[in-house]
């Protein structure tokens, strides 16, 4: 009998560099994809933000639809669906008489409640299940050290994996034969029926660009290649003004649509044919941070998103709705963060030297309960990723991975990157200024 195996794409929305994929392809007769637009990632959270709001929302649609349209090209049909996923699968393994399903290795206890459910649902011992860690630049078979070994400090973390561990190469899918491709109409569904209303982008937004791995590709092709910013992209990382003060890529890193190693390896790539600098090491630097965060979280389990931190701090944190409404409508004492605050509010976006300065606001300043502020940078970024978002908002807590418990001067640090007020006046003129 023919052999039928499902890919579950979840936060790995690529065909290029995808193991899942490539290996289903390897083991199987015939190959169906299927993705979930779980109701829950809709919903309202603990602490009153939905979980993915419009921003994010669109980039994900825009991002399914070309994943669909690049696996129709590969005679692939994924099943899209806009119900729970038990539910859906169920549907899906019943009617193709699936034998295996292949799908990105998770461990955040949201992300595997959803797996368990549905293994439960399903109630199916017979079905092989094909988990992959693929999210990452190091693979974690490859550390010289175990997950309970990994280091508190990034630097110790960093130097280990650059001199003992070898990027993995990148994984090629083999093409399928045209009567692989199943007849689907499912499609991909709308804002409005995702429960938002349409809307346009801010003209004003660091971050114009649509989802989709073709969208991240061409974005590393003209960073890259296009433009050569990434021969200065340490110089101008902290900028908070323009389309190209930094790579960009973190959107299509967070939900799986560009993979690091791919990123990695074009960097080789540049530094052999253009040239090798500061800055083009210091991107590499940055995906090892992203890695860092990963194994954090795999370590610390629920710890990273409990209010005393992996360190178990035991601080006194406030839950004031007054300031933490301030802090959201970019009303509070500082324009420079109410400036950061406000360009997330209308695009979804925020630079890194930003984040970094409303978060240390708010923990630091304020002394509010920072998980309230990673909820909401959960709910608004479109770059939002689990390990990256609840990492840095601890790490700038106090709670996390920062062994000088640092805290952000505002006023200094606005004078250092927005000397001309230039990008505060953007947000706020007329209001205020």
């Amino acid at each position: 009998m023919a052999k039928t195996g499902l890919v579950w794409f979840r936060n790995d929305l690529r065909i290029n560099d995808n193991h899942s994929l490539a290996r289903a392809i390897s083991e199987n007769d015939r190959v169906i994809a299927f993705f979930c637009f779980d109701p829950y990632l809709f919903d309202i959270g603990e602490f009153g933000f939905r979980k993915t709001e419009k921003y994010r929302a669109k980039f994900l649609l825009e991002t399914v639809t070309e994943l669909k349209q690049n696996l129709e090209k590969h005679n692939i049909s994924l099943f899209v669906y806009h119900q729970k996923p038990e539910l859906a699968l169920a549907e899906v393994i019943g009617q193709y008489n699936v034998s295996s399903i292949y799908q990105q290795q998770e461990w955040t206890s949201e992300e595997v409640a959803v797996v368990v459910k549905v293994k439960e649902h399903l109630n199916k011992p017979q079905l092989i299940w094909i988990e992959s860690y693929d999210q990452f630049l190091f693979h974690p078979d490859d550390l010289p050290i175990t997950v309970s070994e990994i280091p508190k400090v990034f630097t110790h973390f960093r130097k280990q994996c650059e001199q003992y561990v070898a990027v993995r190469p990148l994984t090629i899918i083999a093409p399928l034969l045209a009567n692989n491709k199943l007849s689907n109409t499912s499609e991909v569904p709308s804002l409005l029926e995702l429960g938002f209303e349409t809307f346009e982008m801010d003209e004003r937004t660091a971050f114009p660009f649509m989802g989709g791995e073709n969208q991240g590709l061409s974005r590393l092709k003209d960073y890259f290649w296009g433009t050569r910013n990434l021969s200065h992209y340490k110089e101008t990382r902290n900028d908070l003004l323009g389309l190209d003060y930094s790579c960009k890529l973190s959107a299509w890193l967070a939900n799986g649509s560009i993979s690091p190693r791919t990123i990695y390896f074009e960097i080789l790539k540049y530094q052999q044919q253009i040239e090798k600098n500061d800055s083009t090491y210091w991107l590499i630097f940055e995906l090892i941070w992203r890695d860092f965060f990963k194994y954090i979280s795999i370590k610390h389990n629920n710890n990273l998103f409990k209010i005393g931190g992996i360190l178990h701090k035991d601080y006194q944190w406030s839950q004031n709705q007054q300031e933490i409404a301030q802090w959201i409508a970019g009303e509070t004492t500082e324009n420079f963060v109410n400036a950061n605050m406000l360009e997330l509010k209308n695009t979804g976006w925020m630079s890194n030297r930003g984040r970094q300065n409303v978060a240390s606001f708010f923990a630091k300043e304020l002394t509010l309960d920072w998980r309230i502020g990673a909820a909401y940078f959960e709910s608004l970024l479109i770059d939002y990723d689990v390990h990256s978002n609840y990492g840095n908002w601890s790490y700038l807590a106090g709670v996390g991975n920062d062994p000088r418990d640092r805290k952000f001067n505002i006023q200094r640090q606005s004078e250092r990157y927005d000397p001309q007020q230039i990008y505060t006046r953007l947000w706020l003129e007329p209001t205020l200024l």
